[in-house]
């Protein structure tokens, strides 16, 4: 038979149990809200980094509709411009047609009635009369050059660019040789060093050399020998550098600004001939190029004159383009 004692303790063992059951069921619960409130908290970060995502993404739209707005405006801006250019070069050629028939006619005719005066009845006239209608039929012939290279210049931006390599050594040479033609009296001394070839329309960069080459002739006919150096180095931008050096006259670097400027002379006519053209030609032609030009001088010990073209695709092998002097003096 089981006493009462007995009875009793059995339950209270069991609910001694339940009840460490129960504390780590509320253990687990207290730590399940940890996780919970964690992930909520991660969950609240979350929504907060997406908000703020969303801010930039709307101002990075507002920023991108802003840049549209200005690139239409500077697309207006553009195609007003073209307009504005192709008004403008339609002006030109009504102007180098205006030029090229309605002065060249009066021109002609001072020129012709001059000569017809001098030959006529020069005679008659006194040393200063024949004087006088020498200086209107050179004037005149100065006038007809300028009127050429003026259109040479407004016609230089009309011109198709038909791109080939052009063979720098070959066309310094033969211009030199043309204008030491011109001149048979002077000494001169040529130094040309074989040069890199080039990319470009050959006729026009002829004509480069032609305005640089008699520059140099022309601003040296003081000097009793002529020093004139052409030659090529590699610029810092990788790409070659030519340049045409003489010993003549120099310049005021201060002035450097006008030598490209039309009609612009920083010697007088009586000193050295010109109508002012020729280095803003060039200039014009290098830089529809690609290329830049400029010059460095001093006065009384002449002017040095650089410019830079394209490279061709495809140069010759390097030991056709490795400086070798070239002497000619005449």
């Amino acid at each position: 038979m089981i006493s009462c004692a007995e009875s009793f303790e059995a339950p209270c063992l069991d609910l001694s149990r339940y009840s460490r059951a129960i504390l780590n069921i509320l253990d687990d619960i207290s730590e399940e809200n940890v996780r919970l409130s964690a992930i909520q908290k991660a969950m609240l970060n979350m929504l907060e980094d997406i908000n703020a995502e969303m801010a930039k993404n709307e101002q990075v739209s507002r920023a991108m509709a802003n840049e549209i707005a200005e690139r239409k405006v500077v697309e207006e801006s553009l195609r007003q411009a073209n307009t504005i250019a192709l008004t403008a070069n339609k002006e030109l050629e009504a102007f180098s047609y205006s030029v090229s028939h309605d002065l060249r006619a009066p021109l002609r005719a001072v020129d012709g009635f001059s000569r017809m005066v001098i030959d006529d009845y020069g005679s008659r006239l006194d040393d200063e009369g024949r004087r006088m209608l020498n200086v209107i039929h050179e004037e005149t012939l100065r006038m007809s050059r300028l009127v050429d290279e003026l259109l040479a210049f407004t016609r230089l931006g009309q011109l198709q660019m038909e791109s080939s390599i052009v063979d720098m050594t070959a066309l310094a040479r033969d211009v030199f040789d043309e204008q030491r033609a011109l001149e048979p009296e002077r000494q001169l001394q040529f130094n040309l060093q074989s040069l890199p070839p080039a990319f470009g329309v050959s006729a026009m960069i002829r004509q480069v050399w032609v305005n640089l080459i008699s520059n140099a002739v022309k601003f040296t006919r003081d000097r009793p020998i002529g020093v004139i150096e052409i030659a090529a180095l590699v610029g810092e931008d990788g790409q070659w550098v030519y340049h045409v050096k003489d010993n003549g006259a120099g310049f005021d670097m201060r002035f450097a600004n006008k030598l490209f400027c039309v009609f612009q002379r920083l010697h007088g006519a009586d000193e050295y001939p010109g109508v002012g053209v020729g280095l803003a030609l060039a200039q014009r032609i290098i830089q529809r190029h690609g290329g830049r030009i400029w010059a460095e001088g001093e006065v009384g010990k002449g002017a040095t004159f650089y410019f830079t073209l394209p490279k061709p695709m495809n140069p010759p092998s390097t030991d056709k383009i490795h400086p070798q002097p070239q002497n000619h003096h005449e």
